[in-house]
């Protein structure tokens, strides 16, 4: 099979960019990745099935990894979770193509599409019984990461065993395919995973009823956040965050009243103006918004300047949840514990419970999908062939004049 893979001899015949080109295309040139021909998945257990892949979207994960887009991750403890090398790609909408004899569910037959439940948790590792957190549904919060039948990895495409959708075939255990209704396209489908992670953000962290929202990012987690706010808390005021024109056009096609991000000065004074929030004025620095009125924010980019504006709008005793992950720096905290905030850590999703119904995230999103609550019409914005993956980058990094939101893969 054709596997993109990272940690390989970069491709030597990539022309160098010139000396002032940005520095995620500078990156881009020296990448430690390239296509390659590997041996096809088999199955690592009976249990377990191999998958065609059909979409896979790039998620923001893998374009940090692929870009090398972070500052110093010397001592950054995921590295602890993680096997090399390996082929990402956990935002999957495949075929099954083969199943094991111990696949006991009826539905995940050969040809029949699922999505991708990417978590290489207990199940999958074959440890049993289950730890506490897989037993509940938090599967991202597997006590097993490192143990059981596969290398190191948190989910597909970070172990070396469990190879991900950036190529031709994958393999998953049954847990990990979720089938996709005959109605639901595969461009609907490949957005389940980003939708999934906002969900489990919100659902957990709910604003108040007839609170106020703010989504800081557009891209696809803060474009699936303002859909579930929007969808799911109808009475609760929503404001974006949106750099780019396309983000912002979508966001607004939502319901979400936007913001752009910059400067941050006239950002926080736009959002005290929308919530109804005196701001006072410090020696230096930017304002506070005291007495604040927004009840949640729902970082999608992890930026320290994201953390510090939001911060500073937020209400006393209100919430931000951080989605997004950036290279850590120095930052204001000092509203922090003045206005004794909730800073919430939001890993990725599980088993959740929405309108009383528990179960996986991923099946929300199709059955809401389904019943017309949910349109992202629009998100993924282009797919390219695997061998156009730097065609595809490229489009990522210049998303201000592309209009990228979801880029994927199509192996169709």
């Amino acid at each position: 099979m054709r596997a993109l893979v990272f940690l390989t001899d970069p491709d030597p015949d990539v022309p160098a960019p010139p000396p002032d080109a940005p520095r995620l295309v500078q990156h881009l040139a020296t990448t430690p990745m390239k296509i390659e021909d590997r041996p096809d998945p088999a199955l690592l257990g009976d249990d377990w099935l191999v998958l065609r892949t059909r979409l896979t979207g790039i998620c923001g994960s893998d374009s940090k990894q692929m870009l090398m887009d972070f500052d110093d991750a010397d001592d950054n403890p995921m590295t602890a979770f993680i096997s090399f090398p390996q082929v990402l790609g956990h935002e999957v909408v495949a075929t099954v193509e083969t199943a094991g004899p111990a696949v006991d569910d009826p539905r995940l037959e050969p040809g029949r599409r699922v999505v991708l439940n990417p978590w290489l948790s207990c199940g999958p590792r074959g440890i049993s019984p289950p730890c506490p957190a897989c037993e509940h549904g938090d599967y991202s919060a597997c006590w097993n990461f490192t143990e059981g039948r596969l290398a190191p990895g948190i989910h597909t495409g970070n172990s070396s065993d469990a190879t991900g959708g950036f190529a031709d075939l994958l393999p998953a255990h049954q847990l990990m395919a979720i089938p996709v209704p005959d109605d639901v396209p595969d461009e609907v489908a490949v957005l389940a995973d980003p939708f999934a992670v906002s969900l489990h953000a919100i659902v957990r962290n709910p604003p108040p009823p007839g609170g106020r929202a703010v989504v800081y990012g557009a891209g696809a987690l803060g474009t699936t956040a303002t859909a579930i706010l929007r969808a799911l808390y109808p009475d609760v005021e929503v404001a974006t965050i949106a750099r780019f024109p396309a983000q912002r056009a979508l966001a607004e096609r939502l319901g979400a009243v936007v913001f752009e991000p910059e400067p941050r000065e006239a950002l926080i004074e736009a959002l005290a103006a929308w919530s109804g929030a005196p701001l006072r004025a410090p020696w230096a620095g930017l304002p506070v918004a005291y007495p604040g009125h927004i009840d949640v924010v729902y970082d999608t980019v992890g930026y320290p300047s994201t953390i510090e504006v939001a911060l500073r709008v937020l209400a006393h005793g209100a919430t931000m949840v951080q989605l997004g992950v950036a290279s850590p720096a120095r930052f204001e905290w000092t509203p922090w514990y003045f206005k004794e905030l909730r800073l919430v850590g939001s890993n990725a999703f599980g088993v959740e419970e929405v309108d009383g119904v528990r179960q996986h995230a991923i099946a929300h999103y199709l059955d809401l999908v389904r019943d017309g609550r949910i349109d992202l019409t629009g998100m993924l914005t282009h797919t390219f062939r695997l061998d156009q993956w730097r065609d595809a980058l490229t489009t990522l990094i210049e998303q201000g004049t592309t209009g990228a939101i979801k880029v994927a893969f199509d192996f169709r």
